[in-house]
C-alpha cells in the first residue's frame, strides 16, 4: 500500500508498482549503486520511470542525486562533466553513456540573465532537493522518481494518476511553465503522440495562449527537438497536435505545403510523415539532414509548380536551384544549423530534383549516385514514391544504380576535336 512521507511525496513500495530490476540497464543499476553505497541519494529519474511504469523499453536511463558535478567525478574515473546552462556528468561506459544530474530547484528571479519580468530561464543550475527538482520538471508524468535504496517509486506531482488517466499535464501553472521554457510546448505534443495520451485540457489552453513564446526559444534546441519528434515513430500526430494547438504556423509553416499539396493535385504529400513514422517503426536510421528536407520538399514542389504555372514552360535548372533556396532560406533562419548539415539539406533537395529529370542511362545513374548528396536525395525519391504511389519504376532504377556504386564506372569519353596538322615551316 503507497504512503505519503514527511516531504509529501507519495511512495509506492515494491509490491504496488511493475518496475524491476531486470528491466533496468545494467551500467545504469552501477551507478546507482556505486552512488547509494558512497553515502548519496540514487534515482532514476525522467522518461525512463515513466516508460517502465507503462511497461515499455526506455530509451535511456537517466540518473539523479545529491551528489555535486565535483562529487560524481571523483566516484566515478570515467565522469565527464558537461553543459554551461545545465551542468551534469556523463558517465562513460563501452558504447554507452549514462546522464547524472544533481537534483535542481527553480532558479530565483535575481538568479536569472533576463529583463525583469521575464520567466525565461537562462540559468538551470540551482541545486535543491528531490520535491524542488520534481516540480521544476516539465510534466507530471516525467516527474517519478524510482528509488535504489529500497526500490520503490517517488511521486510528488501526481505522475501515477496522470499515468493511469493517459494525461500529459504540467506541473504548476502551465502559462508560467511555457513562459519559463517555450519548447515544453512542443515536448507536449510529441508525448502525447507517442504514448497515446491526450493533453489536459488547461495545459492545452495555455499552448495556444503562449505559442508566440515559441519565438524566444533557443533554435538550437528547437533544432534538436525537431529532429527528436521526427524521429520519434509519431511524427504525423505530434505535428497534427502542433497544428491543432496553433504551433505549427510559429515553428514550421512549411509543413502546411503538405496539405496544400494535395489540394492542388500533386499528390498525397501528407502522407510523407506516416511513411517516415513506419520507417522508424521498421527500426531504419534516417538520416537527419533528409528528414529535414523531407519536411522542406513539399514547399520546394508546390512553388515550383506555381511558377511553371505561371510561365507555362519547365524551369531551368539553375533557376530551379535559385527557388530552392530561396524556399530553404527562412528555415535556416530560424533554426541552427552547421554548415556542413545546412549545404547537406541544400545537395540533397538539388540533387533530387536532378534525379527527377527524364533521360537517364544506367551508366550515368551509376555515376550520380557517387554525388556526395546522393544518399539524402534518394531518401527523399523513396518517401515521396511511398506517399504518392507514383514513379516506383524510376525509384528501382536509382536503387540498381546505388548497388553498382562500389564499382565506379568508366567516366564518359570526352569528345575529342581533330587535330589540326602543323604545317612545315619552308626553309
Amino acid at each position: 500500500m503507497s504512503v505519503t512521507d514527511t516531504s509529501g511525496a507519495r511512495v509506492l513500495p515494491r509490491s504496488e508498482h511493475p518496475i524491476s530490476r531486470d528491466n533496468i540497464a545494467p551500467n545504469a543499476l552501477k551507478v546507482l549503486y556505486r552512488l547509494h553505497h558512497a553515502g548519496y541519494k540514487a534515482y532514476l529519474v525522467g522518461g525512463s520511470v515513466r516508460d517502465l511504469m507503462l511497461g515499455r523499453r526506455p530509451k535511456d536511463f537517466d540518473v539523479g542525486t545529491d551528489a555535486k558535478p565535483n562529487d560524481i567525478r571523483r566516484i566515478f574515473r570515467n565522469a565527464r562533466i558537461i553543459g554551461r546552462r545545465f551542468r551534469l556528468a556523463h558517465i562513460l561506459f563501452h558504447g554507452e553513456v549514462v546522464e547524472v544530474s544533481t537534483f535542481r530547484r527553480d532558479p530565483s528571479p535575481e538568479e536569472q540573465a533576463g529583463a525583469p519580468g521575464e520567466l525565461l530561464i537562462t540559468s538551470d543550475n540551482t541545486f535543491g532537493t528531490p520535491r524542488q527538482d520534481a516540480f521544476r520538471r516539465d510534466f507530471t508524468v516525467n516527474a517519478l522518481f524510482y528509488d535504489i535504496s529500497d526500490f520503490s517509486v517517488v511521486d510528488y506531482t501526481g505522475g501515477t494518476e496522470d499515468l493511469a488517466r493517459s494525461l500529459i499535464r504540467t506541473i504548476g501553472n502551465p502559462d508560467v511553465r511555457f513562459q519559463e521554457d517555450p519548447v515544453r510546448m512542443v515536448r507536449a505534443c510529441e508525448f502525447a503522440a507517442r504514448l497515446g495520451f491526450t493533453i489536459e485540457q488547461e495545459t492545452q489552453l495555455a499552448i495556444h495562449r503562449q505559442r508566440q513564446e515559441l519565438r524566444k526559444a533557443s533554435p538550437a534546441r528547437m533544432t534538436e527537438e525537431l529532429v527528436q519528434l521526427l524521429r520519434c515513430g509519431h511524427a504525423g500526430a505530434a505535428l497534427q497536435w502542433m497544428m491543432d494547438l496553433g504551433l505549427l504556423e510559429i515553428l514550421l509553416p512549411e509543413a502546411y505545403a503538405m496539405v496544400a499539396a494535395g489540394e492542388k493535385g500533386l499528390g498525397d504529400f501528407g502522407r510523407i510523415l506516416p511513411v517516415i513514422d513506419g520507417m522508424v517503426a521498421e527500426a531504419r536510421q534516417l538520416p537527419e539532414t533528409g528528414l529535414l528536407a523531407a519536411i522542406l520538399l513539399p514547399s520546394i514542389l508546390l512553388r515550383r509548380y506555381d511558377v511553371e504555372a505561371v510561365e507555362r514552360r519547365p524551369l531551368t535548372r539553375q533557376a530551379l536551384r535559385q527557388l530552392v533556396e530561396e524556399t530553404v532560406a527562412p528555415f535556416f533562419a530560424r533554426f541552427v544549423l552547421s554548415n556542413v548539415k545546412s549545404h547537406a539539406v541544400l545537395h540533397a533537395l538539388h540533387d533530387f530534383n536532378r534525379m527527377c529529370e527524364p533521360g537517364w542511362k544506367p551508366g550515368d545513374r551509376v555515376r550520380f549516385a557517387h554525388r556526395a548528396g546522393f544518399d539524402d536525395a534518394l531518401f527523399l525519391f523513396e518517401l515521396l514514391v511511398e506517399a504518392t504511389g507514383d514513379g516506383r519504376e524510376e525509384l528501382a532504377e536509382w536503387q540498381l544504380a546505388l548497388s553498382h556504386r562500389g564499382h565506379r564506372p568508366k567516366p564518359a569519353a570526352p569528345t575529342r576535336r581533330p587535330r589540326r596538322r602543323r604545317r612545315r615551316a619552308r626553309v
